[in-house]
């Protein structure tokens, strides 16, 4: 088996894998050697999924070698062997049971957790790890899984990573690990990665928040059309060297500043949501940012107004328009896994596509393909079923899904899990155009990057709207002094 104090830990040689008439790989060479974060970035679709699938036993290649101490294991690779050469992964899609506790979800993990007292140890396991990646988490191992938000998910099933009892952990895949954390507990994850890279652990972390790349990683890999094409260290890239290695060409931050109409104008508010502090307002045209630590009630506030008055909420939302709801919790959520790609796009404006009282599949069909086009979704046929797509790509849909409906207003729950760069600006874009036709979007957002696309913030603690400023006004400084129990209600700011 594998020398623990060998250097190179895993090599991939010519690596392909073909569904169909999709490469999804066209002979990838890879090596992970010990005490690296090697970062791997590249657009929705490029193969990044597909890879990790292989290296952690999901999924057999079909063509290629994969080395293991100098010896070709590809015919007996599977689940079962990538464990046992220490192989962990936190998939985008997570994988905890709902049903479960966060302790019994810690066993099925580690198998050796077994006999009278398994549940007590398996809570300190988990607990114990919790409090060494994310401090003052709050999740307790008794909690059942459902019953936690996604970015509490997520967190567990991190922790749960790099939990180890009788298999070791030398190579840990974080696949978009931090799409549904806040800024400071994402970099509480990132400053533990480098710890643990330090101490001789090796991580591929998938991302497509180029900064956090940049600078956890030792080592960058971009891949694009199933083929790696760049490989070298961090120190040969920057944030606009990536992008074009990706085939984005040139991106660089641009925040919208075209002049917009105040939330003080004349016009009557779409929407308005009472909180114990003050008072959440849009109306037509507005982007307004939902912001601060991530549980502190901005999905909630979100429901309450999909749900038009807040029924079982603790808001009362007034609501004058129909609504639209992109989720950022996609599969629970957000598509119907057993329908088509055309169909899971379709549903949002069933309306519009009735003839007879039956739905018109031309018309259905016509929809679909104008938002294949609009937003890039890369399948070669609409029909295929919504779960063929990369997790990215499934967010597309969801967005083609809202934004082709006839909904005055728009809800996005962290809407950009997954979803590559030059797609978020792509979307940026048409959330702009959108907004200059009249509609309202309400956006929950754990990027600050993505609040300086909005005309009007939000900072929520605690289920309460703490601060309130403009996009003149918006400092990543202010968001966070805003987020903690320390800081006092800031009111309206211009």
């Amino acid at each position: 088996m594998l020398d623990p104090s060998a250097s190179l830990l895993i090599r991939f040689e010519r690596i392909a894998k073909i569904y169909g008439a999709v490469r999804a790989l066209s002979g990838v060479d890879l090596s992970v050697v010990a005490g690296e974060c090697l970062g791997l970035v590249g657009h929705n679709g490029a193969g990044k999924s597909t890879l990790m699938n292989v290296l952690t036993g999901t999924i057999r290649c079909d063509e290629g070698a994969i080395f293991v101490a100098g010896v070709d294991r590809r015919q007996s690779f599977g689940v079962d062997f990538a464990k046992e050469l220490g192989v962990r992964c936190v998939f985008q899609e997570l994988s905890l049971c709902p049903n479960l506790t966060v302790a019994e979800n810690t066993r099925i993990a580690h198998r050796s957790l077994r006999g009278f007292g398994w549940r007590r140890r398996a809570g300190q396991l988990i607990a114990s790890m919790l409090d060494e990646i994310f401090p003052g988490h709050g999740i307790v191992p008794a909690d059942i899984v459902a019953d936690l938000s996604i970015g509490k998910r997520q967190m567990v099933e991190i922790a749960r990573a790099f939990t180890a009892t009788d298999q070791p952990a030398r190579i840990i895949v974080l696949d978009e690990p931090t799409s549904s954390l806040d800024a400071v507990t994402a970099e509480q994850l990132l400053a533990y990665v480098r710890k643990r890279v330090a101490s001789g652990l090796s991580v591929i972390l998938i991302s497509h928040m180029l900064g956090e790349v940049l600078s956890a990683s030792n080592r960058v890999v971009v891949m694009r059309d199933g083929a790696i094409v760049a490989d070298g260290p961090v120190a040969d890239f920057d944030r606009e060297r990536l992008v074009a290695a990706m085939g984005g060409g040139a991106q660089t931050r641009r925040p919208i500043v075209t002049a917009r109409t105040s939330l003080g104008g004349e016009k009557p508010a779409r929407v308005e949501v009472p909180t114990n502090t003050m008072p959440l307002k849009a109306r037509a045209g507005d982007i307004i940012g939902l912001a601060g630590l991530a549980g502190h009630g901005q999905t909630r506030m979100l429901l309450d107004v999909f749900a038009h008055g807040g029924h079982g909420g603790s808001h009362k939302a007034r609501v004058d328009g129909t609504v639209a709801l992109v989720a950022g919790d996609r599969q629970n959520d957000g598509i119907f896994p057993l329908w088509s790609i055309a169909r899971n796009i379709g549903v949002g404006s069933l309306k519009a596509m009735r003839r007879a009282g039956l739905i018109d599949p031309a018309a259905e069909a016509s929809l679909a393909s104008e938002w294949k086009k609009r937003i890039a979704i890369k399948t070669p046929d609409m029909d295929n079923p919504i779960l063929s797509l990369s997790g990215g790509n499934q967010q597309k849909a969801l967005f083609a899904r809202a934004l082709g409906s006839d909904a005055d207003i728009v809800l996005m729950d962290d809407p950009m899990r997954g979803v590559d760069v030059s797609t978020k600006y792509e979307v940026y874009d048409l959330i702009r155009a959108e907004a200059d036709r009249g509609r309202t979007f309400l956006w929950y957002t754990t990027e600050f990057e993505e609040l300086g696309h909005c005309d009007h913030i939000y900072v929520f603690r605690d289920g309460d709207i703490v601060d309130e400023l403009s996009r003149d006004a918006l400092t990543e400084e202010r968001i966070i002094k805003a987020s903690f129990a320390d800081a006092p209600v800031q009111q309206a700011s211009s």
